[in-house]
């Protein structure tokens, strides 16, 4: 049979796994399983030719139980309703499972960003914020950066939300730059957050991180900040790593700062100059003790995840691994870092930066990762003894923990 991959499909039957073992009742269950709310639309966009073109948008609020909705929005050709509402679940059970007080969402449009300029990207932007002014807002829904946007879109959605409502409110968008309210140490949460998680695992595993190998499938924001945490903060020594167009290995270790040079000068890490080219398929299976996949989703199934290698698997993506991937992991022993705590670092920082915004008083880098350091670690060890009680996977027990948390929200709000 084969396997199932619509990245919403797979969020519906990670939950209803954790449904059953929990015994929600049947309306709960129903509740929890679908988004509250969903919103499509049209932004019409003048290019630069004088032309106008026409660009589908997403947001979902998939659950605001535990507090406003929190999610990304994403600018991707490829984007799809299934993967947002997957996106905006997912969130929903990350914010939960840090237990920080607020809910789930996201927000795409399906666009080429890279075949946009500045003043088009911009428009862009701007259409976006128009469309969704409305149903966001610091008690609402508060949006952030994702796949190919950055704080640069971030402040230009900031702005005209503050022009359509007429008042500053800095705290509707997180993930801005740091001149307009962002928060110190937001750029290297998401990877941050994961890194702690993996010191974590050595620590529950007996394993010793200093000088191990690791590879990392994807050298975007999350990868590139991971290869460098990696080393510095836990001593692995990477040997591998990939971005779209395929990947390197040096088994004597790639440094960081050549390795993140040469891709500003390429635009990839293929051609390094210390390093032999390998696949992206081919850097899964390297025999590393950490692999973090930190690409897009699906790139471990039931196809190739008995060839992996990597004692520790710690998901800084969205969605890398599928249900039947699962299986095949757990019975092999591997050790996986769900994706909503894994990557949990960037929400986390996110509801800091939101904090700050809102009594106008910002805190030092350092501050910022010694509380989310605080957050990652009692959240891991909440799923790991979950797991270990339970007789399930980390993924099962990190639903254990989540689910249950909104769905007491939910029973103490009185909705069902």
């Amino acid at each position: 049979m084969s396997e199932v991959l619509n990245p919403f499909a797979i969020a519906q039957a990670q939950f209803d796994k954790a449904a059953v073992i929990l015994q929600l009742d049947q309306d709960m269950a129903a509740f929890l399983r679908q988004p509250m709310r969903e919103y499509h639309f049209t932004i019409p966009v003048r290019m630069d030719d004088g032309s106008t073109r026409v660009f589908r948008g997403y947001r979902v609020q998939y659950s605001d139980a535990r507090g406003p909705a929190k999610g990304g929005i994403r600018f991707h050709p490829e984007e799809t309703v299934d993967t947002i509402r997957a996106l905006a679940a997912w969130m929903t059970w990350k914010t939960a499972v840090v237990d920080i007080p607020l809910g789930g969402g996201k927000g795409g449009v399906i666009c080429n960003p890279k075949e946009l300029s500045q003043t088009e990207l911009e428009r862009l932007s701007r259409g976006y914020m128009r469309a969704i002014a409305r149903y966001v807002g610091l008690t609402k829904d508060v949006p952030a950066p994702d796949v190919y946007t950055d704080p640069q879109i971030m402040a230009w959605m900031m702005d005209e939300y503050e022009v359509l409502v007429g008042h500053h409110e800095a705290g509707v968008i997180t993930g801005k730059p740091l001149a307009l309210g962002g928060s110190a140490g937001r750029d290297q949460a998401t990877a941050r957050g994961g890194i702690y998680t993996v010191r974590e695992a050595g620590k529950v595993l007996g394993l010793d991180l200093q000088g191990a190998t690791a590879a990392i499938q994807g050298y975007g924001n999350a990868g590139t900040f991971a290869h460098n945490l990696a080393q510095s903060v836990l001593g692995l020594k990477v040997v591998a790593v990939s971005d779209s167009r395929g990947g390197i290995v040096n088994w004597e270790g790639l440094d960081p700062a050549a390795v993140q040079a040469h891709k500003r000068q390429t635009g990839s890490v293929l051609g390094f100059p210390e390093a032999e080219e390998i696949s992206n398929s081919e850097l899964l299976e390297l025999d590393v003790l950490v692999l973090f996949p930190a690409a897009l989703e699906n790139v471990i199934t039931g196809q190739n995840a008995g060839q992996l290698k990597a004692r520790i698997v710690a998901e800084l993506a969205n969605g890398p691994t599928t249900p039947q991937a699962d299986n095949v992991l757990y019975e092999n022993g591997v050790y996986v870092i769900p994706d909503f705590l894994c990557n949990a670092g960037g929400v986390t920082v996110s509801y800091f930066e939101m904090v700050q915004n809102a009594y106008q008083f910002y805190w030092d880098e350092g501050m910022v990762n010694e509380r989310l350091d605080r957050k990652m670690t009692a959240a891991f060890h909440a799923v790991h003894q979950m797991a270990q009680r339970m007789q399930v996977n980390n993924r099962v027990a990190a639903y254990l923990v989540a689910v249950d948390r909104v769905a007491q929200a939910v029973k103490l709000r009185g909705w069902i």
